[in-house]
C-alpha cells in the first residue's frame, strides 16, 4: 500500500510551461493567487519599505507620534509606491500579461519576461555591495546581475532600501535636533528646569516644517532617492 502511494506521488508533476489560452477560470486561480501573496511583493519588491519608513522617520522627528497616524502614512506610501512602480509595471504588463492574455506566450515564457523589467529596476537600487554579501553566501556567480535569481537579488535590494532609508531619515533629523539643543539651551539658562524641552520645542518645529512646505520636500527627495 505505501509502496502504491509513493509510485503514485513520484509521478506527479506541474508544469505549466505549455498552459496557453488561459481560461477564466485559470485567470481567477492567477488573480487570487497575486492577491495572496500582494503583502509581500508590496513590501519587498516595490519602493515601499524605503518611503514609509522615511515617512515614519519624519514624523518621529517632527516629535508628532500619533500624528499623521499609521494608517495614512501607509496610504501614502502605498500611492507613492504604486507612482513610483509605474513604468515597470506597465512595461510588464506590456511584454508579459498581455502577451499571456492573447495566448501567444505560455506562463513560463511570462513569468520569465516579467522578471526582466522588475529585475532591472530592483538591481538599479540595490547597492554593490549588499548584492556581493549576498551573492557570494549564495556561492552564485554571474557575468550579468540580471541573470542572477530573484531569491538573491530581493534580500539585497530590501537591506539596500532600509540603508538607503534610515540615511535620509538622519538627514531628516539634523534640523529638528538643532532646534531641541537650542531650546534646552535657552530653558536651562532661564533655570526653567521643570518644563520639558519638548513641550516648547514641538511648535517651532511643527511651524518650521509648515514654512518650508516639508512634505512636499520629503516626498520630492524620495521620489529623486529612485534610480530608474
Amino acid at each position: 500500500m505505501t509502496v502504491s502511494l509513493l509510485a503514485a506521488t513520484s509521478n506527479v508533476n506541474v508544469n505549466v510551461s505549455g498552459l496557453k489560452h488561459p481560461s477564466s477560470a485559470v485567470l481567477i486561480i492567477i488573480v487570487i493567487t497575486v492577491l495572496a501573496v500582494a503583502p509581500a511583493i508590496l513590501v519587498l519588491m516595490t519602493g515601499f519599505t524605503r518611503v514609509f519608513i522615511v515617512l515614519s522617520l519624519t514624523r518621529n522627528a517632527l516629535g508628532t507620534q500619533t500624528v499623521p497616524p499609521n494608517q495614512v502614512i501607509a496610504g501614502l506610501a502605498l500611492i507613492l509606491s504604486l507612482f513610483i512602480m509605474g513604468p515597470v509595471i506597465s512595461q510588464i504588463n506590456h511584454v508579459a500579461v498581455q502577451p499571456y492574455d492573447k495566448g501567444t506566450i505560455t506562463a513560463t515564457q511570462a513569468i520569465d519576461r516579467g522578471e526582466v523589467p522588475l529585475k532591472h529596476w530592483m538591481l538599479a537600487q540595490t547597492r554593490d555591495g549588499d548584492l556581493e554579501l549576498f551573492t557570494s553566501t549564495a556561492k552564485e556567480s554571474a557575468k550579468k546581475p540580471q541573470a542572477l535569481p530573484l531569491t538573491t537579488i530581493i534580500p539585497a535590494f530590501v537591506l539596500s532600501e532600509i540603508e538607503t532609508a534610515f540615511l535620509m531619515g538622519f538627514m531628516i533629523f539634523i534640523p529638528f535636533m538643532v532646534i531641541d539643543l537650542v531650546v534646552s539651551a535657552i530653558m536651562m539658562s532661564m533655570g526653567m528646569y521643570m518644563l520639558p524641552p519638548t513641550l516648547i520645542s514641538l511648535p517651532f518645529k511643527i511651524l518650521l516644517f509648515v514654512l518650508v512646505d516639508g512634505w512636499t520636500l520629503v516626498v520630492s527627495s524620495l521620489l529623486q532617492s529612485f534610480h530608474s
